[in-house]
Formats: C-alpha cells, structure tokens, sequence
C-alpha cells in the first residue's frame, strides 16, 4: 500500500479515535490541527483540547489555530500533505487551503448524508425521533457537508441512548470507516457518489434547545432529552430556579403510574415522577441550581406539594 502524507484536524473527545487508529495505519500523519486551548472547569483553566493531548502523547507535530486562516495555511501546506483528514475540528476548510493537499480534504461526519449537514448532526437526528442514523465519510468541498460520499456505515437508533453515548459509538466505528476511505485513496480504488435526496441541517445548540417541554408527549420529550444530553443539557423551570435533568427514562405500563398534568411533580418513596402531554416520564438523577447532582428520588422527597414545573 502507498503510504500517504496526511494532515489531521479535530478538536474534541470523538476525533481521538480517528486519529489514533491513522497513527497506528501505513500513513504518516505529518500534522495535526486543532483549536488552541480553553478554559475548563469552574476555575476556568487553560486546558489542551482532546486530540492535542492524544497527539502529544503520540510525539505527532501540533498545530493550534481557532481557524484555518492565511497563517494556518502557510503552515499546513508547508507540510506538504497528500491528503486532509478533518473530524470535527470546529471550522471550516476554504480556499486556497482545500486545493492545497493533493487529494484534498475528507470529512467524517455522524450523519446519513444528506441529512443533518452542520455541527450537531446526532443531537438533531435523535431529537427529531430518527429511525436510523450513522456516519459518511465524504470529500470536502466550499458549501457545507455537500461533498461526493466514499463510504457510510447505518445503524439503527438505540432509544436508551444519550447523544453522548451515541456519538462515543460513533466515533470508534467511524475511525475505521475513515481509515478504510484513506486505505482506498492511497491504492488508488476510492469511488465516491454524489449525494442525493433533500438536505435537512443540524447547527450547533444553544442552552435554549435544552428546556424540555412538558407538554409534549413523553416519546418526543424523552427524544429531547437524550438528544441534549450531555449538552447543552436538558432541563426545567421550578420556582423560577433552572433544573439541570440529568437523567430520565420512560415509565412502562407494568410498571404503574398515576395520570398528573404535564409538568406536575409526584415524588413516590423510591422514585421521582413527572407528568408529560400524555404518560409520565421518571427522573433518575437531577441537579437543582446551585446544588450538586442527586438522585431525583432524594430530591423529590424535599419538594414542597403540588410542585410543578413550569409549562
């Protein structure tokens, strides 16, 4: 197999699998790309992002750059790549610097392309009640997650998942899919096809889309809340006080529940029931404003009767 020159850019936790599987391949991952450090935690500390700290400890040469501007380019081209490997790095690819590899810049993306082209394709696919959902590598070209697609992998929607949950899975599967598009890039036998049917978008979240409404009915607002988990968050409205939910899941028939209004609190010995637009829903583990993450049954049993949130 030919070994190719590869210039890696990706920012967070899902693009460490990609780039540890790339640097244990035939290719020589001459660079890699990501955004510069942020500050974490409540101290707020300068911290290196996922993949810096992953290419550090594989001794691979780091670029840092919030994007890919004229100095970055110089940089990267400088290099001298055959191919651009991006995964989720948090900017975009423009010219001249799309032109500057070889063969290009390829993607890979979490979505059954072209649906959910943006940044937050897992958390849209799992808030709009997908069926199935995966990940396509694809080549990158100027308008937004448009480019021809190498290679795909389907899975069918786990309705237990959280999206980071999802996205964990993802991310190994997907590094083997992406190795497997450079494998055939390099010999020289990579086809890929142009996309086709309607787009559907998946821009970044806000806080906002994590406020569960209450009066929905229990699949979609479970749908929510696992599509926002870990982030943004979903949560609640109680005595004008956000409630961080952290975790909540389906009440089965056997299980029995008493019909309340959508929102209204029913704290139970061991567990922790609200009502929805149609079944009620438990929550598992909470996190009131400026309390620590508990039990919600704990919590519960501290509420005051008849509390409800907001609708």
């Amino acid at each position: 197999m030919t070994s190719l020159r590869l210039v890696f850019a990706g920012t967070p936790a899902v693009a460490v699998p990609s780039l540890r599987l790339l640097a244990d391949s035939p290719h020589e991952i001459v660079g890699v790309v990501t955004r510069p450090d942020a500050p974490l935690g409540r101290k707020r500390v300068l911290t290196a992002s996922p993949v810096a700290a992953a290419a550090e400890e594989l001794g691979l040469p780091v670029i840092k750059a919030a994007r890919l501007d004229a100095a970055a380019t110089a940089a990267i081209t400088a290099l001298e790549p055959d191919l651009g490997v991006i995964v989720a790095y948090g900017g975009l690819v423009r010219e001249p610097l799309l032109s500057a590899p070889r063969l290009g810049w390829i993607n890979l993306h979490f979505s059954l392309l072209p649906a959910w082209r943006g940044a937050a394709p897992v958390q849209h696919s799992i808030i709009a009640g997908d069926e199935e959902h995966g990940a396509a590598v694809f080549q990158l070209v100027p308008e937004l997650d448009a480019g021809a697609v190498f290679a795909e992998l389907r899975r069918p929607v786990d309705r237990h998942a959280t999206a980071g949950d999802t996205l964990d899975r993802l991310a190994v599967e997907g590094a083997e899919l992406l190795t497997a598009v450079v494998d055939a890039l390099a010999d020289g036998t990579a086809v890929a096809q142009p996309q086709r049917g309607e787009p559907s978008f998946a821009p970044k979240l806000s806080l906002d889309d994590g406020r569960l409404d209450w009066r929905q009915p229990a699949g979609r607002l479970l749908d929510r809340y696992r599509g926002v988990t870990p982030e943004p968050g979903a949560w609640g409205m109680l005595d004008g006080a956000r409630v961080k939910i952290l975790e909540a899941r389906r009440v089965e028939p056997a299980e029995g529940a008493t019909a309340l209004a959508p929102g209204e609190l029913a704290p139970e010995r061991r567990r922790l029931l609200v009502g929805t637009g149609d079944a009620p829903i438990e929550l598992v583990r909470v996190q009131p404003a400026g309390r620590s993450a508990m039990a919600a049954a704990d919590w519960g049993r501290g509420l005051a009767a008849g509390a409800s949130f907001e609708v």
